[in-house]
């Protein structure tokens, strides 16, 4: 088939896709965000109430507590999934005996479901836990400690996977010519792995960010927000992700189904700004093979 009669059938191929894209995600979308500026029940019977289901999201303080949490969260994860996911990487492809072994057991766990991931580890910290008198969702600092864990076996064979092939694709001339020069193991990895690696930390970053930011069936399945404490009259949950906290505002209270969509938008705009800041930073350090 030539040039001419692709482009003759190229709306048969490309319209279905385009309008399957529109009705499942263009359309939702800005529907979305128009709802935020709802008060609703249900999507037929929504008013219009401005900026108020805004005022109240910056007013909410579990939302604000669940922004701090996700953000903390977010930095210690990126940073350890990442580290140890380069290192794992670099250690299989040194020439270890069963590297391939060793790459399939590392991403293993990544094929596992979240929900599913979240309480098999809720039954393997509490089957810890219980033995000091506590449990996961007793205290704030064992399950943000469980949180990273559950999240860091998951994506660091992922991570570990792009990683590899980045290590693999840098030339061995500048290897060689970094041993000529009498290139110590620190400085080679410094001055030639870590530059030349920069496309893949980009990828890596911005993956294990958004995923990071984006976790909730995890944190439903291993905490669900709990503990809960009182603060100035409302219920505040420690462990509480802003996906999650989400979740609660619109299906909790019918009443609040516009402060919940309001927040889903923020939410976005959050994400949004982060990963494309983080994707500036990182490309701006790549360089040219």
């Amino acid at each position: 088939m030539n040039k001419r009669q692709l482009s003759k059938y190229f709306p048969v191929f490309v319209l279905p896709a385009f309008a399957a894209f529109c009705i499942g995600f263009v359309y939702p979308f800005f529907r979305g965000i128009y709802l935020s500026f709802c008060a609703f029940r249900t999507t037929s019977d929504a008013k219009w109430v401005g900026l108020s289901n805004y005022a109240q999201v910056f007013r909410d303080g579990g939302f604000l507590y669940s922004f701090v949490f996700t953000a903390l969260f977010t930095l210690v994860s990126v940073l350890a999934i990442n580290l140890i996911a380069f290192t794992v990487a670099h250690i299989l492809t040194s020439g270890i005996r069963g590297a391939n072994v060793f790459r399939t057991v590392f991403f293993m766990p990544n094929l596992i479901g979240g929900v599913i991931l979240g309480y098999i580890w809720q039954v393997i910290f509490d089957g810890i836990l219980q033995n000091y008198g506590t449990n996961i969702k007793l205290d704030s600092r064992l399950g943000f400690a469980g949180l990273v864990i559950l999240l860091c076996w998951q994506q660091i064979g992922y991570m570990m996977i792009i990683y590899i092939s980045g290590l693999n694709s840098i030339p061995d001339h500048l290897y060689e010519a970094a041993k000529v020069d009498g290139a110590t193991k620190w400085q080679t990895l410094r001055s030639v792995t870590l530059p030349m690696m920069m496309p893949s930390i980009t990828i890596c970053t911005f993956l294990t960010l958004t995923n990071s930011f984006k976790l909730f069936d995890q944190n439903l399945a291993l905490t669900a927000g709990e503990p809960g404490v009182q603060v100035a009259g409302e219920t505040v949950y420690q462990t509480e992700m802003l996906a999650l906290n989400i979740y609660n505002t619109f299906y909790q209270n019918m009443n609040t189904r516009g402060v919940g969509q309001a927040k889903a938008v923020v939410f976005f705009l959050i994400v949004a700004a982060v990963g494309l800041v983080q994707l500036y930073l990182t490309r701006s350090k790549e360089v040219e093979q």
